[in-house]
């Protein structure tokens, strides 16, 4: 379990930050960007909770504590034991849900913009945070191994999200569709 007696320790202060194996690295390196992103969805995430409730708050709270599991796989570099990772189950109960949730949604017929309701808003710029540190884990992967259901992972999260959101708009009756060149006067 962890224990934080103590929050600020002046050892970041030179701009390193330590990994769990005790190595100390640039925080601007591809590992520390990479787990950053994944907290900065989880922040967004916890955002959009506040206009939940019921099933989908549930979902998205196992999914911040997911994302807790993938910060500490990412800064646990590949062979350093014992290592928190994500596992195949979570990437099933991902699929799982987004099969679930988008069983009774209507099919696309145009893209979507962002909005909508304030849940499916919030959800919107927590897909976008994880496509983010989706491309940041895959730039980490061209010089490092990265655990592998990790990968899997962070890409069904922003399709998790965005099918959430539209469920979160009426169950897509109040999503927001793109028109194409509507305000380029080519309609």
């Amino acid at each position: 379990m962890v224990k934080l007696n103590k929050i600020y320790t002046r050892t970041g202060d030179g701009g390193d930050t330590s990994l769990v194996d005790g190595r100390r690295v640039a925080k601007h390196s591809r590992r520390p960007a990479a787990f950053g992103e994944v907290d900065e969805a989880n922040s967004v995430i916890g955002l959009a909770r506040l206009h939940c409730d019921g099933e989908a708050d549930e979902m998205l709270g196992r999914i911040q504590n997911d994302l807790f599991d993938l910060g500490a796989d990412l800064a646990t570099p590949e062979g350093d034991a014992p290592a928190l990772r994500i596992t195949d189950e979570q990437v099933n109960r991902l699929e799982a849900e987004i099969d679930a949730l988008n069983a009774n949604l209507k099919p696309l017929a145009s893209f979507i913009l962002p909005g909508g309701s304030p849940a499916a808003a919030w959800l919107h710029l927590a897909r976008t945070v994880a496509r983010r540190a989706e491309r940041k884990m895959t730039e980490l992967a061209t010089e490092e191994v990265v655990n592998e259901p990790a990968m899997r992972y962070i890409n069904r999260l922003s399709d998790h999200l965005f099918v959430l959101a539209r469920v979160l708009n009426d169950g897509g009756e109040t999503d927001i569709l793109w028109r194409p060149g509507q305000n380029s006067g080519q309609n």
